[in-house]
């Protein structure tokens, strides 16, 4: 019997944590790296992340550890830090990545600055270096407590995928392959921005029916934003398009959901998100000027990037895009 492949998930929070767990049974070793070496030595003596993903035991081949080192003995990499992180994460795995270790971006943004997806951003870092890309509609406390969840894993080489899918899922975590990189990392950054729009409606109390009403047509939004950069209509359709969307606008558990039911409710946007990290406000400015450059039009992302800068009240945006003239819907 052959020996099963070792696993380091960079990136100790609740998804990394979930994620971890998630592979265990079919991993020898997992290691979780945490960059914060308080919170490596707390998951190694509890036996779980307290801090980040509470009542959820840590699987007996899962070693935390500080030492990115780990990374030299994996056969697989996920990357699970945040999306504005990954660069400078990246750079510290340039000397250390076996040839063939397989990295996987679990991250979903754009990078500010270079305009990058997260894969793109791996390709131009660790030049050669096999990578995929994981996404779709997932909470950590699910996945971390063993609820039946389903993403998608994309790959530049459907083989790759086929053997990633089988690697990495679980019976409760079933994955479906895709070669279309750039779709599922589009759904996975645009939909958390969209989510902040919708929290907005929730919060300001507009009703289920403005909520449905900008759900559909921030969906059309992506559709747009995706198809415009050669994205295949079937992914924006699957579970890291419209699944993740339908997800992240609709619960509590989404940081950018809550970000903008805080704001709905008459928090200042500084404030709305309570210290915790939301991607979508990252993102709103890079998607909204790559969409310009591109010829495509977003107005719910741009009124969410308006009313993040403080530079439109809610109302005002509301009103602005209940005015836009008629048009065919599409």
């Amino acid at each position: 019997m052959s020996k099963r492949p070792t696993l380091a998930v960079l990136g100790a929070g609740a998804w990394g944590t979930a994620l971890a767990n998630m592979a265990a049974s079919a991993h020898e070793k997992i290691w979780i790296w945490a960059h914060e070496p308080w919170l490596a030595a707390a998951m190694r003596e509890d036996r779980e992340n307290k801090e980040r993903l509470p009542g959820v035991p840590l699987a007996d081949c899962i070693e935390p550890t500080d030492d990115i080192d780990c990374v030299r003995e994996a056969d697989h990499v996920l990357m699970v830090t945040p999306a504005q992180t990954v660069r400078s994460v990246c750079a510290l795995l340039s000397d250390r990545l076996r040839p063939d270790s397989v990295v996987v971006s679990c991250a979903k943004g754009i990078e500010r600055g270079t305009g990058l997806f997260m894969r793109e951003v791996l390709a131009e870092v660790l030049p050669g270096q096999p990578g995929a890309a994981l996404s779709g509609p997932s909470f950590a406390a699910d996945v971390g407590r063993g609820l039946p969840t389903a993403v998608t894993l994309a790959a530049d080489r459907i083989e790759l995928a086929e053997m990633l899918c089988a690697r990495l899922g679980a019976p409760h975590f079933r994955l479906y392959r895709s070669s279309d990189l750039k779709g599922v990392e589009i759904g996975g950054a645009v939909k958390n921005v969209l989510a902040i729009a919708c929290g907005v409606t929730l919060g300001r109390g507009l009703g289920a029916s403005a909520h449905a009403a900008l759900l559909a047509r921030g969906f059309a939004e992506l559709m747009r934003f995706a198809l415009a950069q050669g994205a295949r209509a079937e992914t924006v359709m699957g579970l890291s398009g419209l699944g993740d969307l339908a997800l992240t606008c609709s619960s509590p558990q989404s940081r950018n959901y809550s970000l903008g039911f805080s704001i709905g409710r008459g928090e200042k946007p500084q404030v709305a998100g309570h210290g915790a990290l939301t991607e979508g406000a990252w993102t709103a400015p890079i998607l909204t000027a790559k969409a310009r450059s591109l010829g495509v039009e977003m107005p719910i992302a741009e009124a969410v990037q308006a009313i993040l800068e403080e530079r439109t009240e809610v109302a005002d945006a509301i009103g602005a895009l209940m005015s836009r003239p008629f048009k065919a819907e599409g």
